[in-house]
């Protein structure tokens, strides 16, 4: 899969203009000033425990809600910007005859999802058709056609569509590893007392969801120990996210034959005559010793289990698009066990959240019409040059980079585009049909229209103009493929950027998070691939020495923080966004005092422009996570806990060790200092 880095709502920008159009809406509370005093715990001495320095009050007034698995500051913004696209789709899914094709496809998507009544009253029967197709499997040789039918419900493995690692303009094939029904492989293979307990929480979830089909409590638990033992033989095959971090050894491109050389026991062929790709010469496999696993379980395992995990992956897929008792069940295990969530979702947050997934650039159109105007646009752009000068000249001043490599690297964040609100062209949706009163038919429908576009991009030149975001999301992310920066619409909202602020907290939230993109570009992997997005090593070996060393300082630091009982943060998992946090705030700050430079700066609230500066950033991550999502988050999110997304990254600063008068020897003073960029 293409490689993406995007922080947990990692980049925050907005525009004055933006700002006010926003504040204009009927119904939209007043934003958060980009500093709120309130927040912050002054009774803390800020030398010893930052976080909760700027972030104590909020903490205090902003409790998780039972329907969340965490809380914070983007949280709210993602929950407001819910609401603005509630508006929105109540008004297309309405009785209006004069609705344009757009608003129709996205309101009869909205509605059919909000029919509650109607979904109960069909229970499992929107499965039959998929149910009977697998009940009629008479050799393991016909899973490849069934497999083909199930294209997004993580049967054995993905297939998609690639910018070629070596030639980054062109668009190839690709499969990978898949699967499994637990959030990753670690939670099949590590054997702690929590991890043996999740598992056998597992089981007693497929079990419970293959009854709901109609299977006796007896067959239906055998049929959960058979889903168990199969996933499990797939995890031990599967890349573990640290392997997968490494873009290189993600890079395997071979011809069809070579893939059925090297995993005999599944039809190739006929899956690809199936997917629409007969004549499919070449493709990227990206996990090699995956697909021979693959072929060795096949072969091991009967038809009759095969066919009771093609059943489980159905009924996965699917629980949250049918009746209240998959619903129910399916939240039972993957939002209380596993995250910590006391409540489900209200409905039309739900459903609003699928038009986005599915429809989302039929939805951006009205979200962007009404609350991102071009103006907007511009003054985002503004700000991003700004940053993208700091590092320019960060890395002409490095004293690490030898002259040799610096030209290189220039010209990757010269060729760095920059993508603001939305796209240029707007995604086609007349190909997809949506049917009022036939919620898993949209979603099923909608799926295999995303998978065929994807899939007819192979051969062809790369869209640069695409967008892995849709325009409501609040969140970003670079590209090292396409080596972009996209920061969408729904991110470029309150409160994250305050007009009326000074600069200098302005600067610590958005500036540190603009930073923290760019620097993406030239973390430990952001830095393997060259300014067109190709994968090539364009260092000196001295310099990628240095490189590695200095990152690796940062790893063992954050290798030491506790995330929740005996449990610390994977170092090595969190390294690239920890890089380019430590990163971005460093340019952040060199970009105020260029902006500043010659100002006269007073200190307000009691607290001096360059304290200004970092509260601003640590109230960038003011939030909370139940200590179920803490443990899920350990193994699965390449993000370090926000609290050391604050502290980690001053503790490495001088500037915030000086701001704050913290003494040698303080919890916030890093004795063994690391710095990259």
């Amino acid at each position: 899969m293409p490689v993406k880095f995007s922080g947990l709502f990692a980049i925050i920008l907005v525009s004055f203009l933006s700002m006010m159009a926003t504040a204009q809406q009927p119904g939209v509370a007043k934003p958060e000033p980009a500093l709120d005093v309130t927040s912050m715990d002054r009774s803390v001495d800020p030398c010893v425990d930052f976080f909760t320095y700027s972030c104590g009050g909020w903490i205090k007034k902003n409790p998780i809600p039972p329907d969340q698995s965490s809380w914070d500051t983007y949280s709210k913004m993602q929950d407001e910007n819910l609401a603005r696209l509630r508006g929105i789709l109540e008004v297309a899914s309405g009785p209006d005859s004069t609705r344009n094709a757009v608003n129709q496809k996205i309101g009869d998507y909205y509605a059919s999802c909000m029919d509650e009544k109607a979904i109960d009253a069909r229970g499992a029967e929107p499965l039959k058709p998929s149910l009977e197709r697998i009940a009629k499997i008479s050799s393991k040789a016909e899973i490849a056609d069934v497999a083909a039918a199930m294209i997004d419900d993580n049967v054995l493995f993905r297939f998609d569509s690639i910018q070629d690692f070596r030639d980054s303009n062109q668009v190839i094939a690709d499969v990978d590893q898949g699967g499994l029904g637990l959030p990753d492989r670690d939670y099949y293979t590590k054997d702690d007392a929590k991890s043996v307990e999740l598992r056998k929480q597992y089981v007693a979830h497929v079990q419970k969801m293959v009854e709901l089909l109609g299977d006796k409590p007896e067959d239906a638990a055998a049929e959960a120990q058979t889903v168990m033992r199969i996933e499990t033989a797939l995890a031990k095959g599967s890349m573990t996210r640290v392997e997968r971090r490494d873009p290189k050894a993600l890079d395997h491109k071979m011809t069809s034959a070579e893939l059925e050389k090297m995993s005999p026991e599944f039809r190739w062929q006929v899956y690809f005559a199936k997917v629409g790709v007969p004549s499919l010469a070449s493709l990227n496999v990206t996990a090699p010793a995956f697909f021979k696993t693959l072929s060795e379980v096949l072969e091991k395992e009967n038809l009759a289990d095969w066919k009771t995990y093609l059943r489980w992956h159905l009924v996965h897929a699917d629980a949250n698009f049918l009746a209240a008792p998959f619903l129910n069940e399916n939240f039972a295990f993957y939002g209380k066990i596993l995250r910590g969530q006391q409540e489900l979702q209200a409905r039309w947050k739900r459903c609003t959240e699928s038009v986005d997934r599915d429809l989302g650039e039929a939805l951006g159109q009205a979200y962007v019409e009404k609350y991102f105007s071009p103006e907007a646009k511009q003054e985002a752009l503004k700000m991003v040059k700004e940053i993208q000068t700091a590092m320019d000249q960060d890395i002409k001043s490095l004293a690490w980079m030898s002259p040799a490599t610096k030209p290189q690297a220039l010209a990757k964040l010269q060729g760095m585009a920059n993508k603001i609100g939305y796209p240029d062209k707007w995604r086609d949706y007349s190909k997809l049909e949506i049917v009022r009163g036939d919620e898993l038919g949209n979603v099923e429908r909608a799926r295999t229209f995303e998978f065929d576009r994807q899939l007819a991009k192979i051969g062809k030149p790369v869209d640069r103009g695409e967008w892995d975001m849709t325009p409501p999301t609040v969140n970003a992310y670079y590209d090292p493929q396409m080596n972009d920066i996209n920061f969408p619409a729904g991110v470029l909202q309150p409160p994250a950027f305050d007009p009326t602020s000074d600069a200098a907290p302005n600067y610590g939230d958005t500036g540190g998070t603009i930073g923290h993109e760019l620097t993406h570009g030239f973390d430990d992997e952001g830095r393997q691939f060259d300014a067109k997005g190709n994968l090539r090593d364009w260092w000196t070996p001295e310099d990628g020495k240095e490189f590695v060393k200095r990152a690796s300082c940062i790893s063992d630091q954050y290798s030491t923080y506790v995330v929740i009982d005996d449990i610390k943060i994977n170092g090595k998992l969190t390294l690239g966004e920890d890089v380019a946090d430590l990163g971005g705030l460093l340019l952040a700050y060199k970009a105020w005092k260029d902006d500043t430079k010659g100002q006269t700066l007073e200190p307000i609230d009691g607290l001096t422009p360059d304290q200004r500066f970092f509260v601003g950033y640590g109230q960038s991550w003011c939030g909370e996570t139940r200590d179920e999502t803490k443990r899920m988050r350990a193994t699965v999110d390449p993000h370090s806990p926000e609290k050391y997304r604050t502290n980690g990254v001053v503790s490495n600063m001088p500037q915030f060790q000086e701001a704050f008068h913290c003494k040698a020897g303080s919890p916030m003073v890093n004795q063994n200092r690391c710095q990259v960029w």
